[in-house]
């Protein structure tokens, strides 16, 4: 039998398996869907570009027609292979701004203040400018200065200063406005996920039990009515199927999408859902898969009279030359190198509202729908959506994946589309600015410079897309309807906890990678407390 057991090796998985078996009379399974993660264009940075669409490595959901995006089906990819999405994404480190977890306390997240969970994010950081009052230098997760930027890269940044925005050379330091390079999660060039910081150091330990390949169907539970105790999982692995006890604690961290579909699974939801589908009810848990919020995203792209971009590379001479100049050349750009946060004119305190990404390429559907000829691509995103969506269940069979309704655009007071017309109006006016002058070819898109706010509107309903940061469909909150409370326990059971981006209440003004590493950080340490 195990102490823990660990559902999902994902950002959060990883990071419990690591520091709870740290105390070698402590024994871990960790159970992840997903296969090792052996795939090289995992560990070269470049190569996400070519995981997009590797089903073998990502869940591949996709939502409900959106009634707001003209009713277009959005494709979500979400990490399947040790390390989660944290060996899939672009490996842009950051934090947000302490308002953020200040705004988690205020709605009941007690002890998640900027406080308290700083010391977390410096405990897991490893950052090679060295550590200070903000950063950590002694973590497994290395963040690291990129090691090849393409020149429009730092074309973009010029653009935003002739724009009138600061520099910032460190969207984790004092101000996070201003335009710059990212940090990114990389160790000497190559991706530092979750499994590469913390589960490649410890998986000789004794007391530490990987298992890939393993599909968990359900948690089990102990005891009477009103008194349920989680006390196992059952899952298959490897052509067999398994019902492995827990003597102390069952930890979910499948994600926002996984954790509130297992736990609902298991009979943890809303006893209406769960009565229609035929699951026994073991506690009414009606927040369970609401609350889904995610930040959407619009890319305007720019053809490039020059061939300076990446969007003609030679694949075996990107491989070639990063494998045999020690991680080094364009094989270790994670492709958005550049970005920035922005206050807008409409945001409601003083923390930026609008994130970008820029890209040295053309970016059209996530990548899936390739351009020709050379171009560049600015994401942009409002950072604190009010909009709200939910997850459901179309059956109760595990193998069938949720019902993904975003609801992106759906707020009453149409905030959200407002700031994402005010989005698409930055990046033309950046694209716009004399650092492009000697790069700028035709528009993409959108196709013309001069359009409306009418005319952005309808673009934005007709391309906006996720940038994979789904979170708060288990939240967490001191209130009984929060489905987690401060110390991430499920309410109205003992002994089970969901750890993971789902517990988020609301957004981070960021990334939501490196935040999910720091509440598994900060709920190892709860659960050692007890």
């Amino acid at each position: 039998m195990f102490d823990y057991i660990i559902i999902g090796a994902g950002s959060a998985g990883c990071v419990l398996a690591n520091r709870l078996s740290e105390d070698p009379h402590v024994k871990v399974l960790l159970l992840e869907a997903g296969p090792r993660d052996r795939h090289p264009f995992i560990h070269m940075p470049a190569g996400l570009a070519k995981l997009v669409g590797k089903k073998s490595l990502n869940w591949d959901y996709h939502t409900a027609p959106e009634p707001q995006l003209d009713g277009r089906t959005l494709w979500w990819p979400r990490g399947k292979v040790l390390g989660g999405s944290s060996s899939i994404n672009a490996m842009c480190y950051t934090r947000g701004v302490p308002a953020d977890y200040d705004e988690w306390s205020a709605h009941g997240a007690t002890g998640w203040d900027w406080k308290s969970v700083l010391p977390y994010f410096r405990r897991s950081e490893r950052n090679e400018r060295g550590g200070d009052a903000l950063h950590g230098d002694q973590g497994p997760l290395y963040v690291s200065d990129l090691r090849h930027t393409n020149p429009l890269s730092h074309v973009f940044i010029e653009a935003g200063q002739q724009a009138g925005h600061p520099r910032n050379r460190d969207f984790n330091g004092a101000v996070q406005e201003g335009f710059g390079l990212y940090q990114v999660t990389q160790k000497n060039g190559a991706r530092c996920s979750s499994a590469v910081a913390y589960l490649d150091p410890v998986r000789e330990r004794h007391n530490l039990t990987i298992v890939t390949g393993a599909h968990v169907s359900r948690i089990t539970f102990d005891g009477p009515a009103g008194s349920r105790r989680a006390s196992g999982v059952v899952y298959t692995a490897h052509g067999k199927a398994y019902h492995q006890q827990a003597a102390r604690e069952v930890l979910l961290s499948g994600g926002a999408l996984n954790s509130p579909q297992l736990l609902m699974l298991s009979g943890v939801g809303p006893v209406a859902h769960l009565r229609r589908l035929g699951i026994d009810v073991v506690h009414d848990a009606p927040q369970v898969g609401e609350n889904l919020q995610d930040h959407l995203d619009i890319c305007t792209l720019q053809h490039s009279t020059q061939a300076v971009t990446y969007d003609r590379l030679s694949d075996a001479k990107v491989a070639f030359d990063y494998y045999l100049r020690g991680h080094r050349g364009v094989g270790s750009s994670n492709i958005a190198e550049a970005g920035a946060f922005v206050r807008s004119r409409f945001a409601p305190d003083a923390r930026p509202d609008i994130q970008l990404h820029f890209v040295p390429a053309m970016l059209d559907d996530h990548g899936r729908h390739r351009l020709s000829g050379d171009g560049y691509t600015v994401h942009a995103c409002l950072l604190r959506p009010r909009s709200r969506g939910r997850l459901s269940l179309v059956s109760n069979r595990a193998a069938d994946k949720v019902r993904i309704e975003a609801n992106y655009l759906s707020d009453a007071e149409g905030f959200d589309l407002k700031m994402m017309v005010e989005c698409a109006k930055l990046s033309r006016e950046l694209l716009a600015q004399k650092a492009f002058d000697a790069y700028r070819g035709t528009p993409i898109f959108p196709a013309r410079d001069d359009l409306d706010d009418a005319s952005l509107a309808a673009f934005v309903r007709a391309k906006a897309e996720t940038i994979y940061h789904p979170i708060g469909t288990c939240r967490m909150g001191n209130d009984d309807a929060s489905v987690v409370d401060p110390q991430l326990r499920v309410r109205g059971v003992e002994g089970l906890r969901v750890i993971d981006a789902s517990v988020m209440p609301t957004l981070i003004g960021g990334n939501t990678n490196a935040p999910t590493m720091m509440i598994a950080e900060r709920a190892a340490d709860l659960i050692r407390a007890g």
